[in-house]
């Protein structure tokens, strides 16, 4: 009688408790799906559950958006699992390292990494108030981690924007202009960049605040809300090939799992729905894959809709696709998720565990060497991921040796880096430095090719036998303003990383006076390569506090600087030489708006405004005719889609610029478009070789056939001429990041890095036709017009913004190219 008591007495207070939450449409004041929720809406609407159910919710912010928009997680269960959260996280991060007992599932959902793929936000409001009502008993062994909105920036552009141009009632003709938005979607952050692809990078201010979050519980399931094209059905779990071959049995099957209990609820509605195409599992940085490589089921849910979208659209069927359905569709995979994560929390919890346990990879150690700014820059990296690393003992490393491609050796010092795959993180090692990715499938989605040593420029072996560590020593650090002194004739400071180019930007932001050496030099008994950065009282009587400024930025980039009393040299060229040239304070214009890509465009922005620290002028393209391009020294054309917009005119306009002395710098798709003109001698290469077979082929495939002529994102070994200006601070080999096959011939002069003879791709997937096509090529050059010099960036080294090798290239073409 007392137990039926107290399970009446239960059911009624949940009933009240059910009553009592609103729900997203009664709260917000318009049915959800009639219109869009600004993000200010949102948070209200969460912290409204979180002040009404603050016994099974809890809300938390865990950072902002360059535009002071919060960042928040939910996080939901059972008032029991509740108040024991923190007890719950350490036991299931245990597992980890075989000793905890986790019982809870797990499940993390994200939603809105792409701010115009609207409907997940709006999903997950219904998705949560479901949870806590109707379906309160997948919480009672399950804990929900919700993110609500990945990206309230590109969010709040995307609603803000409709909401401006959308027809009143909405307009469901896909014509319309509230389906076509400007050059600058909603799909991005701030800084245009995808946040869908940053998870590994870490580039973006969104990303690194949630990865903090993120590794602090490392869940068994993580969903991705995506949307993709209007006439597209909905994307959901298994994924399609190629699966990175770390990817266990359990976590491809489990994908199968939840597949099938999507397809039940799917299938009695008669949605339409695919599996197992487009959407791979292989790149690391995606909201899928990196989950995956931290032993979770990760997967991506792709509805149709997106910026077309907008309240409804027609589709090209004559269907009639409604922002409800598209929040319906989002709604259901969720609960399913969770539905299909309760029902397996022990199976979820032990595979879990195995995760961690069977890592018996190849290599066991990727010893590194290299300019110690460089290998600070991937400490950093792995400090966010929480990889551990350490120092190396003196000795020879055998095995894999990335710059030659064969097994070699290597001298390992107390300053080489040690990461080994003996540790909890090792997976995910395992994936971001193997040297060639195994790709069971040529047709993928994104970049094949991605190994850091190659990204950060560094000398590396893979090992197949555990490296031990060095003796911890203590580092006895020098202060680096020691060395400069009133007294000195001049001061020195080396230039071969992008610590050094912030530095140079600095001094030049701060009035200092700066000149570079276009030759080596050795002075005190001590050597400095061409680009090396002199710095000389003389230049700088016109400072009074000049000693205390050079001081201070020297203290702040930890410069430990080369005083001389003298500048006469002991070899090369005197600091009097027209061999050692004043470096120009330029001032830089970076154009916007079509025809650049949006993506292309913000790699650009945030270099110069989160890494380089340096002003730009942003002009856009709808006035550039209008500009006097007289007050700039260098105008950067970012790559995109240039055809027929430079026209004869621009074309004499910017010819006559760069002849005055200005600095046209052209990347990627800018480089296709002034290619073969008049005004500049680049030319498109062209290969005679035909390598198709002039007979008919099979429909099914073409698409097979077409990626013989592509490069998915791969990693070429170039030659550098480091004698050039544009690649001071590289020694004789580059490791480029190849996005594609556009081809030019090399330069009557000027070429700083370019491919020769063997074209194989030292990692990732490269056509056969587009092998030969990228062969003896021009990959960054420069050449002078009249007094101004026009510079060409064919690959990107600014791509993603995580090849931190290239990053010195583009400062190169700034500052050392004149």
């Amino acid at each position: 009688m007392r137990t039926l008591l107290f399970l009446l007495f239960t059911f009624f207070c949940f009933s009240i408790s059910a009553q009592q939450l609103k729900s997203p449409s009664e709260f917000l004041g318009y049915e959800l799906g009639t219109e869009f929720t600004r993000h200010y809406e949102v948070v209200d609407y969460y912290e409204y559950l979180a002040k009404t159910a603050p016994d099974r919710v809890k809300l938390t912010t865990y950072g902002q958006t360059n535009e002071r928009r919060p960042l928040l997680l939910v996080y939901l269960s059972s008032a029991a699992n509740i108040s024991n959260l923190e007890k719950i996280r350490e036991e299931h991060l245990k597992d980890t390292h075989s000793q905890g007992n986790g019982t809870k599932a797990i499940v993390w959902l994200s939603y809105n990494v792409h701010g115009n793929e609207s409907a997940g936000t709006e999903a997950s409001m219904q998705t949560i108030y479901e949870l806590l009502t109707t379906k309160s008993s997948y919480l009672k062994n399950t804990v929900v981690i919700l993110d609500p909105c990945i990206n309230p920036d590109g969010r709040d552009r995307y609603s803000n924007w409709y909401n401006q141009f959308k027809n009143t009632p909405h307009q469901v003709d896909p014509n319309s202009k509230e389906h076509h938005e400007g050059w600058w979607t909603g799909r991005s952050n701030h800084y245009m960049f995808d946040l869908n692809r940053d998870w590994a990078w870490l580039t973006q201010v969104e990303s690194q605040q949630r990865l903090k979050v993120y590794n602090e519980w490392l869940p068994h399931v993580h969903v991705d809300f995506h949307e993709q094209g209007v006439d597209n059905p909905y994307y959901f779990a298994p994924a399609a090939q190629p699966y990175h071959e770390v990817i266990t049995d359990f976590q491809r099957d489990f994908q199968v799992t939840l597949g099938k209990n999507h397809a039940k609820y799917f299938d009695a509605n008669g949605w339409f729905y695919f599996t197992k195409e487009m959407y791979d599992l292989f790149y690391p940085s995606y909201g899928d894959t990196y989950p995956t490589y931290n032993g979770a089921i990760g997967m991506t849910y792709e509805q149709g809709g997106s910026g077309r979208g907008g309240l409804g659209v027609i589709t090209k069927i004559g269907d009639t696709l409604t922002l409800k359905d598209r929040i319906a569709h989002h709604h259901t995979t969720g609960i399913s998720t969770v539905e299909v994560s309760s029902q397996n929390a022990d199976k979820l919890n032990s595979e879990f565990r195995k995760f961690y346990q069977n890592q018996n990879f190849k290599y066991k150690s990727y010893v590194l060497n290299g300019d110690e700014d460089k290998i600070g820059a991937l400490k950093a990296l792995l400090s966010k991921h929480k990889i551990e690393f350490n120092n190396a003992s003196k000795g020879t490393v055998k095995g894999y040796k990335y710059k030659t491609g064969t097994s070699g050796s290597m001298a390992s010092t107390k300053n080489s880096l040690v990461v080994s795959t003996n540790q909890p993180k090792g997976t995910l090692v395992k994936v971001l430095f193997e040297p060639d990715a195994k790709l069971s499938d040529s047709v993928t989605y994104d970049i094949t090719a991605w190994s850091l040593p190659y990204a950060y420029g560094l000398d590396a072996i893979a090992s197949t036998t555990i490296v031990s560590n060095g003796v911890e020593e203590v580092d006895v650090q020098i202060p680096p303003n020691k060395f400069v002194d009133s007294g000195n004739y001049a001061h020195i400071s080396d230039w071969d990383s992008m610590k050094d180019a912030r530095f140079l930007a600095e001094l030049l932001k701060k009035g200092i006076r700066v000149r570079k050496t276009n030759h080596p030099f050795s002075i005190n008994g001590k050597s400095f390569s061409r680009g090396s950065l002199i710095i000389t009282k003389g230049d700088n009587q016109h400072k009074t506090d000049f000693i205390a400024v050079l001081k201070k930025i020297c203290d702040k980039f930890e410069k430990t600087m080369t005083g001389s009393k003298t500048g006469f040299v002991d070899s090369g060229k005197d600091f009097g030489s027209s061999y050692v040239q004043m470096i120009t304070k330029p001032k830089i214009a970076v154009l916007s708006g079509k025809p650049t890509s949006t993506l292309r465009f913000g790699e650009v922005w945030h270099f110069f405004e989160q890494q380089l620290h340096y002003p730009i002028t942003v002009i856009d393209s709808d006035y550039l005719s209008q500009v006097d391009l007289k007050s700039y020294q260098i105008l950067i054309l970012p790559g995109g889609n240039y055809k027929t917009f430079i026209k004869e005119k621009e074309l004499i306009k910017l010819k006559e610029w760069v002849k005055a002395g200005g600095k046209l710098i052209a990347m990627g798709g800018a480089v296709d478009e002034i290619a073969d003109k008049r005004a500049f001698n680049i030319k498109k290469k062209k290969v005679t070789k035909d390598s198709l077979k002039n007979e008919p082929k099979p429909h099914k495939s073409v698409r097979r056939e077409l990626i013989k002529k592509a490069i998915t994102g791969a990693i070429f070994k170039t030659k550098v001429d480091n004698t050039h200006p544009l690649a001071y601070g590289y020694g004789e080999e580059y490791f480029t990041l190849k996005l594609g096959s556009s081809s030019y011939d090399y330069l009557k002069n000027g070429n700083a890095v370019y491919l020769e003879g063997n074209t194989r791709p030292v990692s990732g997937f490269a056509g056969s036709e587009a092998q030969e096509k990228v062969r003896n090529s021009l990959v960054f050059g420069a050449e002078k017009h009249g007094k101004g010099q026009v510079i060409y960036l064919v690959d990107n080294p600014l791509f993603r913004g995580f090849w931190e090798n290239g990053k010195l290239f583009f400062a190169n073409a700034l500052f050392m190219v004149d």
